[in-house]
């Protein structure tokens, strides 16, 4: 555990798991990714713990890739992209699977990797203030590890839309198309979790955790396979001519050249 990820406990059972790197926008990196990893697996072991409220500090929920990590990735080649690809890939199975309820505290901006994160809760919360994007395709690169989760949250048919065009949309969109749950006033955004957390709280332990599995063996959550061709298919687009120009646009701060005249 270090500071960009802080765990408290409390002695109803509560486990709230915070981003805190405000100041990258609570952006991934490889160093995060494994630290959440290790932080949700640890959770789902502890017989103390009924139910995960993941939050973050600052303005933004997750910006999804950090900056400095996107310079490393610049310089992967495939095979260092594929296995890369494949720790986010694991993080958000981990979060999926987790045999305890999860609750997504979106207090701000979620894009790219942090929408994977929403979609990944069992519910999600947000702020009016919240606003989210699949920006990938900006960067000439594709959600591919997200996209099992953000299709099971909103469809394939806002999918499209969404992961396409990469426009932000906001917490009344993101509502409207099954990101989120509800919606509320930034004053009223702890009130609202900890009614729910209380709603979880209520229902049998062992019955919650049977819930979540039933619920995502009915409705279909990615296996193995699917987990591994995702991050192929991610590893490739960061490989490629227009995947590299992309990113290297982004941290130019410059058009990609497919936008140019």
């Amino acid at each position: 555990m270090t500071d960009a990820v802080l765990l408290a406990v409390d002695v109803n059972g509560r486990a709230t798991v915070t981003l805190n790197r405000p100041d990258v926008h609570n952006a991934f990196d490889d160093a995060l990714i494994a630290h959440l990893t290790e932080t949700f697996e640890a959770l789902g072991q502890r017989a103390d713990v009924r139910a995960v409220v993941l939050a973050a500090n600052g303005k933004s929920f997750s910006a999804g890739a950090d900056l400095g990590w996107m310079r490393r990735m610049a310089n992967y080649s495939e095979a260092e992209n594929r296995a890369d690809a494949g720790q986010l890939a694991r993080l958000i199975h981990v979060l999926d699977s987790l045999p305890k309820p999860t609750v997504a505290r979106v207090q701000g901006a979620a894009i790219g990797g942090g929408v994977g994160l929403v979609a990944a809760c069992d519910v999600a919360i947000a702020s009016e203030a919240a606003s989210f994007a699949l920006s990938e395709v900006r960067l000439g690169l594709i959600p591919a590890v997200i996209s099992p989760y953000v299709i099971g949250a909103i469809g394939p048919r806002q999918a499209r839309r969404y992961m396409l065009t990469a426009e932000r949309f906001d917490a009344a969109e993101a509502k409207r198309i099954g990101l989120v749950h509800d919606t509320v006033p930034a004053a009223n955004l702890d009130s609202v979790i900890d009614t729910v957390v209380a709603a979880l709280l209520l229902g049998g332990p062992e019955a919650v955790r049977e819930s979540k599995a039933l619920a995502r063996d009915v409705g279909g959550s990615p296996d193995e396979e699917t987990r591994t061709d995702t991050a192929r298919r991610i590893a490739r687009l960061r490989a490629s001519p227009e995947g590299k120009e992309g990113v290297s646009s982004f941290l130019e701060k410059r058009r990609p050249r497919w936008q140019e005249p």
